[in-house]
């Protein structure tokens, strides 16, 4: 009977944790920043996978940085404080230089006639990851966020986190998923002017950012 209630109890918590790490991949995920930008006009671009696959490359630089935050939390907190400056700085460097190359982006030639569309999976992928990594400030939106939810400790087992992360990318996914599916229902609506106009205002939001970033700092 004991280890009936033990089960049960193992199994409640892991469902708990599960269901924190869904709130909490909804949380990092929900704000649309920099990558929300681009994976709407990506979406309107090239359709609702590759939008998806740009959320899937921000989700997987989250789940890395809650790797670090659970296993080198204080390594990397005093490397964030001691270097804050430049990493925002070059954190913000990069995300304008994102904006910038979206606002000059052709919508025309986003797909070339010889192209196959699924072979830019990788680079979007790859591209949302990097531009989520040059950030590791959100490092310390997630730490709040675990203490908010009193979400994982070093106490727990191997499957509790498992259950935790497996909950982030669930939570940020379902996000992803119905953010693209939304424009994807208006992207017939839009020409390649329209595309055009998209394109500037993704860019120049995404730049804006980024100045916003490094003014700041000061």
């Amino acid at each position: 009977m004991k280890k009936i209630c033990n089960f049960a109890f193992t199994m409640i918590e892991i469902f708990s944790i599960f269901a924190k790490g869904i709130i909490i991949g909804l949380c990092v995920s929900v704000p649309l920043g920099p990558i929300g930008m681009l994976c709407v006009q990506r979406t309107l671009h090239r359709g609702q996978l590759h939008g998806l696959i740009t959320g899937l490359g921000a989700s997987a630089s989250d789940l890395f940085y809650t790797l670090i935050s659970l296993f080198c939390l204080s390594f990397i907190i005093n490397f964030i404080d001691k270097n804050e400056i430049l990493i925002q700085i070059l954190g913000s460097l990069i995300v304008c230089a994102f904006g910038l190359f979206t606002f000059r982006s052709n919508p025309s030639a986003q797909l070339k006639p010889n192209e196959k569309p699924n072979s830019n999976f990788l680079r979007d992928f790859f591209s949302s990851f990097a531009l989520t990594l040059s950030n590791p400030l959100i490092l310390f939106v997630l730490i709040a966020l675990f203490a908010r939810f009193d979400f994982l400790s070093d106490n727990h087992s191997f499957i509790h986190i498992l259950s935790g992360l497996t909950g982030i990318l669930m939570g940020a996914t379902a996000w992803w998923a119905f953010l693209t599916f939304v424009v994807s229902r208006f992207r017939s609506k839009f020409n390649i002017r329209g595309l055009k106009i998209i394109n500037r205002i993704t860019g120049l939001i995404i730049i804006i950012i980024g100045i916003i970033g490094i003014v700041s700092i000061f």
